[in-house]
């Protein structure tokens, strides 16, 4: 799993998940910097999820100004060797003041402080798309994309969902055109419609000091 929260909780649920379909075998629970492992050594295989909330990189210089680069994935060769994964990015780049992570954008030859965040945001997942196109064996690598996982106002308390939506999600148009457009085949995980209604669904409401 590469990407946010939303890609974090679905590792820890599928991790929960393996571990009760046989919870005497020896497993492994490590973490390197951003990324955590979970593996079990009976069955040979390994669960990863990377935290990595926009996919293209953050480049800190050396007079501490952080550099978002649209057209940089400098993390992507650790993942050409896997057999299956699973991407998402939305939430983080709407962040502004001082949740906001980088201090300027580098978009080929320009440099600016900001744009239009949906336009970023296509940017970022253009340069992912060209990746996968190029890089990636889907032969060997099945990949997936999570749909956008849209905000909800309001939700505190929220109990039962919505009874209607705001139409089609922004970062959901942009994200199949992006798919639509590679030569390589994305199977998109397709949750936004109905992650819409579910006001009442946020687990962080129901976790410690949530």
């Amino acid at each position: 799993f590469v990407g946010d929260s939303l890609s974090v909780d679905q590792w820890q649920s599928l991790t929960c998940m393996l571990y009760a379909a046989d919870p005497q075998a020896k497993y492994i629970s490590k973490r390197n910097g951003s990324t955590s492992f979970f593996t079990f050594p009976k069955y040979n295989t390994s669960y990863l999820v990377s935290r990595n909330v926009f996919l293209v990189d953050i480049v800190k210089m050396e007079n501490g100004t952080r550099v978002l680069e649209l057209d940089s994935l400098s993390t992507a060769a650790q993942w050409e060797e896997m057999d299956v994964l699973v991407f998402d990015t939305w939430h983080w780049w709407f962040h502004t003041g001082r949740k906001q992570p980088w201090d300027f954008v580098q978009d080929g030859n320009s440099t600016y402080k900001d744009a239009n965040r949906v336009t970023l945001y296509e940017k970022a997942l253009n340069t992912w798309a060209k990746w996968v196109d190029t890089k990636v064996d889907t032969t060997k690598t099945k990949i997936f994309f999570q749909g956008v996982s849209p905000d909800h106002d309001n939700c505190t308390g929220a109990t039962r969902p919505s009874e209607s939506t705001q139409g089609q999600h922004p970062g959901e148009i942009v994200l199949e055109k992006v798919l639509r457009g590679m030569n390589k085949s994305v199977h998109l995980l397709n949750v936004t419609k109905l992650s819409q209604y579910r006001v009442d669904g946020h687990p962080s409401v129901y976790g410690f000091g949530g």
